[in-house]
């Protein structure tokens, strides 16, 4: 067993400010030999902040979960390489090592699938909130809406401090979540939801719940179950991203364990996060034939055009996302076994083909990434490209939970609480409403007051002649009154 490494003090870096004052900070050392400068105490010994929108330099945790090398293209789960974990383990293998740091035993993780099957099914009532949405919603706009709900039903789980509880409601979210999802799918669909069913695994269950249907038996198939499996597991986690920021940030308030998934999933809904599987999709529908591929391609390389290659590339891996090598084995396999004929994934392959044979590409390291081939491997196994995204939800909760624990675990808690570079006014005399346009710089205020948001009528709860305190002055009263008997009048 590999040995751990703890954060290495290196001593100080001495910062020289403007007025001649000197400031130690301490120089840290991360397991991968990373070098953090501790700014922590730069604040309250000096009231200057550090300014890095984005946080793309700033390490906002201490963490033993996730390691990531962009230059090398290495990802590791808890110290174990991703290619591994995908090919030579299951889904339950990388969620326990996730959760508890190491890979489970026999007895292990057959203690942990019992587990994770006891908590599959949901209450009957939460499937009474599907029916409020719309029936063209989308699936990820309800899937916020019900995992924050389940917060109502396990009230208990608040108690952040009972490290029991904190297990459970990890068991809970992981189990629950491809069944709210595809109770998701069939509320859209207009099909009758399907229960989980305890003889299956956790990806066989998600497919079943999907595609069966109460009129015939579904057999799922075992090679398309298998593909699904390491899509889970490639998605996982990934350090410190949009999404699991948002998490650790909403946890640290030490708020319910399914308010801050809830988080997790309105963060990664974006297409700039975990939409970027759907942009492919769309992008291939755009390109729409094989033979337009030359002049997308074209245009891609035009600075000046818009148009961009959805897929390839990454932000963190500068050569070749390691998730990326395993994704095209699977993808081979599902388009080999399941032989239809599709235009659009022709597309894609052809796509693919002359991408990574062309200097411009591969000279910048722009190679397919694994939003790229999950994008046709999904598309071939017939989900549609709406789940996309839920999909990568239902793998990311393992990783959300994992580093919601472990924050909550850590003995200093400290909430989330950033600074900013203020760039607005500073204090300003209020000036009554009949006077305002009057002052230079206020041009925007001399629109029409009926273009304003809040001059809905007399008996709107935001009108302006009725002020938070209920006081007011006889001058301003009757400048309100003649305003709203105005109103009255244009209404009529």
């Amino acid at each position: 067993m590999a040995a751990k490494h703890d954060v290495q003090d290196l001593g100080t870096v001495s910062l020289k400010l403007p007025d001649g004052q000197e400031l130690e900070l301490p120089l840290l050392k991360d397991a991968a030999g990373n070098r953090f400068l501790d700014v922590r105490k730069l604040q309250p010994t000096t009231g200057i902040c550090t300014f890095d929108p984005g946080f793309t330099s700033t390490g906002s945790c201490d963490s033993k979960i996730t390691y990531i090398d962009g230059k090398k293209g290495v990802l590791m789960y808890r110290g174990y390489n991703i290619d591994e974990l995908a090919e030579q383990g299951d889904f339950t293998d990388s969620c326990y090592a996730l959760l508890h740091g190491e890979l489970p035993t026999a007895a292990q993780k057959q203690e942990f699938i019992t587990d994770l099957t006891q908590h599959t099914m949901v209450h009957e009532q939460l499937i009474q909130f599907y029916k409020g949405f719309r029936h063209d919603a989308h699936p990820m706009a309800i899937m916020v809406g019900v995992t924050g709900a389940l917060s109502a039903f396990y009230a208990n789980a608040s108690d952040i401090g009972d490290p029991d509880m904190r297990q459970l409601s990890c068991m809970r979210l992981i189990a629950k979540m491809p069944t709210l999802a595809a109770i998701a799918y069939k509320t859209a669909k207009g099909q009758p939801i399907v229960y989980p069913r305890n003889d299956l695994s956790y990806a066989e269950n998600f497919l079943h719940m999907m595609f069966s249907v109460p009129t015939e038996r579904y057999e799922v198939d075992p090679l398309l179950s298998r593909a699904l499996e390491i899509i889970l597991i490639l998605h996982m986690d990934h350090e410190q991203n949009a999404s699991t920021s948002t998490v650790r940030v909403a946890g640290s308030s030490q708020a319910n364990p399914f308010a801050c998934i809830a988080s997790g999933i309105a963060a990664l809904w974006g297409p700039a996060h975990g939409g970027a599987n759907e942009a492919v999709l769309r992008m291939l529908k755009d390109i729409g034939s094989r033979d337009k591929i030359p002049e997308a391609v074209k245009r891609a390389k035009d600075k000046n055009d818009s148009f961009r290659l959805m897929g390839f590339g990454h932000r963190v891996y500068k050569t070749y996302d390691p998730r990326a090598k395993i994704m095209k084995q699977v993808c081979d396999q599902v388009l080999e076994h399941v032989g239809i004929k599709d235009e659009l994934l022709e597309v894609a392959m052809e796509l693919e083909h002359v991408a990574t044979s062309d200097e411009y590409f591969v000279k910048r390291g722009l190679y397919p990434n694994v939003d790229f081939y999950s994008g046709i491997v999904l598309r071939a196994m017939g989900i549609p490209v709406s789940m996309y995204t839920v999909l990568f939800a239902v793998a990311r909760t393992v990783g959300w939970v994992a580093q919601w624990k472990e924050m909550a675990e850590e003995p200093l808690q400290k909430i989330s609480r950033p600074r900013q570079i203020y760039s607005g006014h500073m204090e300003r005399k209020f000036v009554p409403v009949e006077e305002r346009g009057k002052s230079e710089g206020d041009d925007h205020s001399k629109a029409p007051a009926e273009s304003h948001p809040q001059s809905t009528g007399p008996h709107s709860a935001n009108s302006d002649s009725t002020p938070e305190n209920g006081v007011t002055s006889s001058r301003s009263m009757e400048a309100s009154l003649k305003r709203v008997s105005a109103k009255v009048g244009a209404n009529r």
